[in-house]
């Protein structure tokens, strides 16, 4: 059936806030769903055995397929903007072929660029120079994640679909749906439970991918099922669209640069500035950057929250009014990274023991969490400028602004991250692994200043 454009936009008599966490709830309950499958593998492979070289190769086997995954995800952000802006004018119908024109997107990246990639992983790992036995266990993990990467895309194109709607509830329970399954996978997988083999490492990354696919197939379901396709007609905007897509690239381009570029960074400074001392740094660093995540993705979480509203705003001609949101969101996202960098200081030798085994040498158990609490407390230095630069590049985000906040985050993030890094290790090699996690720690204060 035709459906006939809206004629009214959205109302705007909600309250702030609860305009905000409406959408704000949800988001952050799904942005930190692949995080939390992240999380949990983590915790569970470290239960595997009391050598530490399981943590750190599913650190560096999950990092070597976000990295090319991430790209993609930042291209596709822009679909929460296009499809909040519309909704803000008037225009909802128009929203679902940006939504099918991201999936068309992701597929082609897939195909042409990590099917390869994932193929070229263990060699890859094997000139890393990083220890034997955690560059063979990461490049299986990685290469699970990478082949079933287009079931992530995809569940993050449409779900960016549901943002802009400001529907991000449909979302929120497939992300919980997930979670629970990637848990009981995890436990079955892993250890070999019910006559399956014992998979370690590699069973967690399985487990993720299966539960993966789960997250996708409940918000398809309801973007093809019939009460929205009655009413925007989802299912028949399924073709390839050229202006879509140019639309798309046009200012996801930056957004995919964006976060490409800071998953590179972070992969040379955990794989070399950290990795480079060994093992026991490198399995340290990847506990507290774990950490790290689950404070970064709610921020993250808030942040595509600020963009769905800003969009709408801006889209409804109220510019006065998406400025009023985005300075609400930054306000919930700094109260919420700073209660987390506190959280990482008063419990920091907690933290990092929840991932070492008790049965762990004492020598060995001693080293990772002093290194692991001395980097938690890196991290909660920056946990306020953290929250600025994501929620404010949400705004922008929202109001279409991508070029510049995207080619200044490339060039902070290798003059600070890589450059000043690197300059630490050669020149004051006493720092030894910190002086890394200061380098990371000067980029997100530059990135929080200059937004």
């Amino acid at each position: 059936m035709e459906t006939q454009p809206a004629t009214t936009p959205p109302d705007v008599s909600a309250h702030p806030l609860r305009e905000l966490l409406a959408v704000a709830g949800p988001t952050v309950t799904t942005m930190t769903s692949y995080t939390l499958m992240q999380f949990v593998d983590k915790f569970m492979v470290s239960k595997i055995g009391p050598d530490p070289v399981y943590v750190g190769a599913q650190g560096n086997g999950g990092l070597s397929a976000w990295v090319p995954i991430s790209i993609a995800m930042g291209a596709l952000t822009v679909i929460n903007t296009y499809v909040a802006q519309n909704m803000g004018a008037g225009r909802p119908e128009r929203g679902p072929a940006y939504a099918w024109n991201g999936l068309w997107i992701a597929l082609a990246y897939w195909l042409v660029l990590l099917v390869p990639y994932g193929f070229a992983l263990p060699w890859i790992f094997s000139i890393s120079g990083m220890d034997a036995e955690q560059a063979r266990l990461g490049a299986s993990y990685g290469q699970v994640l990478v082949f079933g990467a287009i079931l992530t895309m995809w569940t993050r194109a449409v779900s960016q679909y549901f943002y802009g709607m400001h529907r991000a509830s449909v979302v929120m329970v497939a992300g919980v749906a997930a979670n629970i399954i990637n848990l009981l996978l995890n436990i079955v997988l892993i250890f070999g439970l019910f006559g399956l083999p014992r998979m370690g490492v590699v069973g967690s990354a399985i487990g993720t991918v299966i539960a993966t696919g789960v997250e996708l197939a409940i918000p398809m379901a309801v973007f093809l099922g019939p009460k929205l396709n009655a009413k925007y007609g989802t299912r028949r905007q399924f073709r390839f669209s050229a202006a879509h897509l140019k639309d798309i690239l046009k200012i996801g381009w930056q957004g995919g640069l964006m976060f490409g570029n800071e998953m590179v960074c972070w992969g040379y400074f955990m794989v070399y500035l950290v990795g480079h001392f060994g093992k026991e740094h490198s399995t340290a660093g990847w506990i507290a950057h774990q950490y790290m995540s689950l404070s970064f993705m709610p921020a993250v979480g808030i942040s595509v929250a600020c963009t769905a509203v800003v969009g709408k705003y801006m889209g409804m001609g109220r510019p006065d009014l998406a400025e009023q949101r985005a300075w609400l969101a930054l306000k919930l996202a700094m109260v919420y990274m700073v209660v987390c960098g506190v959280l990482f200081v008063v419990f920091r030798r907690e933290m990092v023991q929840l991932f070492v085994q008790a049965d762990t040498p004492p020598d060995v158990m001693a080293r990772l969490v002093g290194l692991g609490s001395m980097f938690l407390i890196a991290t909660a230095t920056f946990q306020a400028f953290d929250a600025v630069a994501m929620t404010i590049s949400g705004a922008l985000r929202g109001a279409g602004d991508t070029v510049v906040p995207g080619l200044v985050t490339v060039l902070l993030a290798w003059s600070l991250i890589v450059g000043g890094g690197t300059a630490l290790v050669i020149f004051a090699p006493g720092l030894e692994s910190l002086g890394g996690w200061m380098a990371a720690a000067s980029y997100i204060v530059g990135l929080a200043i200059f937004l």
